[in-house]
Order: C-alpha cells, then sequence, then structure tokens
C-alpha cells in the first residue's frame, strides 16, 4: 500500500498555542518564539521511528539489504565528520542522566554550490529544522522535540568560523546556525547552534546530525519520487514551487520545494512546514523499505543519503550511525512521543513582532527539566498544561534592588521589557539581601512560574502583603539574567 505525504495522517503533535525557552541548568534559561496558531497533527507509529533523519533511515535500509563490504567502506567514506566540541566553549549544561543521550538534528540549508538556488542575497549556511532526540538511559522510551525556526531566542557568543566572535543578541533560533557557518565550516555552524540550544533548554547534547539539501534531493529521486497529495494548489516562488491540488509524484527541485514552503500554504506557519516535512520523511521511509531491491536503486539512494550528512566525530561512519538506528528501533512503539515545544506568537508579548514565536512558560521549562531528568514526559498533560496560556505581557512586575549597586533595577527591569512582560515600577529594598527572589499574593502563583521559568535558580514565595495582580522581583547579588 502506498503511503501518500500531505494526505490520510497528519505528522505532528504540536503541544499548546504557547512557548518560551530557557537557559542550560549551568548556564541559563533562554525565551524563544513560536505561533497561536499550531495544529495538532499525528504520526504513525512507523514514521515515529524513522522520521528523524534521513541518515538513520539510510542505515536502516542498508542493513536490510545485506550491502557488500566494498560498498559499505565506500559509503561510509561519504559521511562528512566535524569537530564541534572544542568549538562549543564553556558553562555548558551537566549531564543530568548519564546513559541518556540528546542528539540535535539539523536540516541544513546551505546556499553553497547547488544550494545557490535557494534564498538570494543569503550568503551563510541556514537551518529549515531543528528537533532534540531523547534517547531514555533505558532505551525503553524516546521523545523527539521540533524546535521552530522563527522560535526568539538568546542567541550566545559564538565562533563564526571566520577568524571573529558574535555578541550575545536575541534573534530567530535558525540564525545561530548561520552566524556559526559564517566562515563555511558545518563544525562551528552546528557548535553555535548546540550552544545556543542547550542555553535555551538545558539540555546537553551529546550528537548532532545535519542532513543538507542536495542529498535529499538524491534520495527522493532514487525512489522514483514520493507521492504528496495537497488539498490545495502551491504556487511559490522562495520555494520555487507550482504545484496543482491532488495527488501527484515529486522529485527533484518540487520535493525540495514542497517540503521548504511555508508561506503559500496553509496558514503560512512554520509549524504547519514542520509538520509538511515529518509526513513526507515518513512516506519516504516506507517508500525506501518498499521499493529499493535492485543493488543500483539502492546503492544512488544510500550513496545520497550518506554524501548529505555531517555528523559529530563520535557518530561518524555507518557503524556508530547503525548502533544508533538499532536504538531508535527497539524502543516499543507505544513509547515514542513527537511533540512541538509549547509555545504562541510573539506578536501577544511584541504586538509589532508578527513574523516569531516565542516558547509558552512555564510549560516550556516542564518539557525540557523532563527530558534533562530522564523522566518520560506525559503528552496529554502537557497539552492540557498548555491550553491556556499566560502571556508575559499579563504578567506585572515591579523590580526592586536588593544589591545595594545603583542601577540593577533598572539593568533588570530593561530586560523583561525586552521579553515583553509588563514592567510598572522600579526601586530599592530598605535593605540588601543574599539572594533574588519573586514575590506575588497566594492568587498569583501562575502568573509567578511564568516569571521565574525564565530567571535560572530564582523562586517565588507567596506574600500576603502583596499588592494584587503586581510581582515583585526582588533582585539581589546572584541575580542571573532574564531568560
Amino acid at each position: 500500500m502506498r503511503e501518500a505525504a500531505g494526505r490520510g495522517e497528519t505528522s505532528e503533535d504540536s503541544v499548546g498555542t504557547g512557548g518560551r525557552g530557557r537557559r542550560g541548568r549551568t548556564a541559563q534559561r533562554r525565551g524563544g518564539p513560536r505561533g497561536e496558531r499550531g495544529h495538532k497533527k499525528s504520526l504513525t507509529r512507523r514514521g515515529r521511528i524513522l522520521l528523524w533523519t534521513a541518515g538513520v533511515l539510510a542505515v536502516l535500509v542498508l542493513g536490510a539489504a545485506g550491502a557488500g563490504a566494498w560498498i559499505y567502506g565506500e559509503l561510509d567514506g561519504n559521511i562528512h565528520a566535524a569537530d564541534v566540541d572544542d568549538r562549543i566553549g564553556g558553562e555548558r549544561p551537566r549531564n543530568m542522566s548519564p546513559g541518556s543521550k540528546n542528539i540535535l538534528v539539523v536540516g541544513s540549508d546551505s546556499r553553497a554550490g547547488g544550494n545557490a538556488a535557494y534564498g538570494k542575497g543569503l550568503e551563510t549556511m541556514q537551518s529549515d529544522t531543528l528537533m532534540v532526540l531523547h534517547l531514555a538511559a533505558d532505551r525503553e522510551w524516546a521523545t523527539a522535540v521540533s524546535l521552530p525556526r522563527d522560535s526568539w531566542v538568546r542567541i550566545p557568543a559564538c565562533d563564526r568560523g571566520d577568524g571573529t566572535r558574535s555578541a550575545p543578541h536575541r534573534f530567530k533560533i535558525n540564525a545561530s546556525f548561520a552566524i556559526g557557518g559564517t566562515g563555511g565550516d558545518v563544525g562551528t555552524a552546528a557548535a553555535c547552534t548546540i550552544r545556543t540550544v542547550e542555553q535555551n533548554t538545558g539540555l546537553r547534547i551529546d550528537h548532532f546530525v545535519s542532513v543538507d539539501f542536495q542529498g535529499f534531493k538524491g534520495m527522493v529521486n532514487a525512489l522514483g519520487g514520493i507521492e504528496v497529495c495537497p488539498e490545495e494548489a502551491i504556487h511559490d516562488e522562495k520555494a520555487r514551487l507550482d504545484l496543482e491540488a491532488g495527488c501527484q509524484t515529486v522529485r527533484d527541485e518540487d520535493a525540495l520545494g514542497y517540503v521548504r514552503t511555508r508561506y503559500s500554504v496553509g496558514d503560512g506557519s512554520d509549524i504547519g512546514r514542520i509538520g509538511r516535512q515529518q509526513e513526507f520523511m515518513k512516506a519516504l521511509a516506507a517508500k525506501a523499505q518498499q521499493t529499493l531491491t535492485s543493488p543500483a536503486d539502492l546503492y544512488g539512494f544510500l550513496d545520497s543519503a550518506t554524501r548529505s550528512i555531517t555528523t559529530d566525530r563520535a557518530l561518524a561512519g555507518i557503524k556508530p550511525l547503525s548502533a544508533l538506528a538499532s536504538e531508535v528501533k527497539g524502543i516499543p512503539a507505544d513509547r515514542l512521543t513527537f511533540l512541538t515545544v509549547p509555545n504562541y506568537a510573539r506578536e501577544a508579548d511584541v504586538p509589532s513582532d508578527r513574523a516569531n514565536v516565542v516558547w509558552q512558560y512555564p510549560q516550556a521549562a516542564d518539557l525540557f527539566d523532563a527530558m534533562a531528568e530522564d523522566r518520560e514526559p506525559d503528552k496529554k498533560a502537557l497539552e492540557a498544561a498548555a491550553a491556556d496560556p499566560v502571556h508575559a505581557r499579563s504578567v506585572q512586575v515591579q523590580v526592586l534592588n536588593g544589591t545595594g549597586v545603583a542601577g540593577r533595577a533598572a539593568e533588570a527591569a530593561e530586560e523583561l521589557r525586552d521579553l515583553g512582560y509588563t514592567v510598572v515600577g522600579t526601586g530599592n529594598t530598605p535593605d540588601p539581601v543574599d539572594r533574588t527572589a519573586v514575590l506575588h499574593a497566594p492568587a498569583m502563583a501562575d502568573h509567578a512560574r511564568v516569571l521565574t521559568s525564565r530567571l535560572e535558580g530564582v523562586t517565588a514565595r507567596p506574600d500576603e502583603r502583596g499588592g494584587g495582580q503586581v510581582l515583585t522581583l526582588v533582585v539581589g547579588p546572584d541575580y542571573p539574567g532574564a531568560a
């Protein structure tokens, strides 16, 4: 039975309508974006096992086909290895669950070489897809979390790969790949992305896998194309795509355009594009398993797949990828969860921003904490908690300086305003304090969590004398800065 992308089952479980990210546990938390336009979609269990990267899919097919040793050696040499460990820098989150693995998967949108036709004026590497796959230490469950490329997060200082270093700032999360890849090196691009993800989620990234455009096209072509069934015509000049409605087989530029298109289909969101990409990969996986029977077709598919893959050195090669694929394949089907980090449109906090999303707190922080501590996320509970987001703009805060150092309240207030919080005033405490804290009226506990989730290590406590709906942030000498 054929499986068509864009028809039947849809592809992603999108949690919540709001969201923000957090910095690393030993570093900091940070915020990110997403829209109040997320769509809830489901994905077949087999699709969840196979979609996360074309590289693992290729290895599974290779193992099933029993390819000869000479093919193994040649394909093994196709996989690119990148040095990242020495480029990520310090302040990394500690590994809180030895034995578990967090794998960062990047869909690379490099504008070099054969990809130069995409994205006029873009001279740096780009990332179209970003997700973190968490494998539990006991390998009894796994969770893959998509991070929308338009997530508004804090990007730390990074090595650009051209002898210069960027300054920390807030922007779309996918910009981290472009910043690190300024010099054209995938290793520095990946290092900046890893550093950004770690400091916004608190997750220690163990491995990364990058798959680029041209290899993707080669895989699709080796299969004779993939059938898609768009419900409406798609005419997208940016994605170089012109498709009529209805079922049809796509290959070459049309296949690439289909997974890249965004603004000309559906609600125009990155969330919708994530769903199409996942559904397409599910169809590609199914067709590869069903149709790659001839050595020539198999080799063409695997050659394209392996040439498109770049990994960290520990994961580079068919043998380590095969071992990883076997671990994924062995996880019980009903213990595989696919989520998108809870998020909402940044416009809810910053009306002038209609392009980005932020991660929804405290739900995003709860999700990342569970993964860091190797606790299986409860998707239903997460969805229920994310159903009614508390936007940062609705959180009113007065900031008091308890350090005795002039200007600390003003600095903290400016950080909070940048994140969309409503700062109603600043001042000083009568006496210095030892630790930063958030004080709140008993009825405002939920609002306090929305604030403390973005302040690493800061706790909230009820204050019967609290001023109604206004929270009080008392800045101490340990104030970590807002994420």
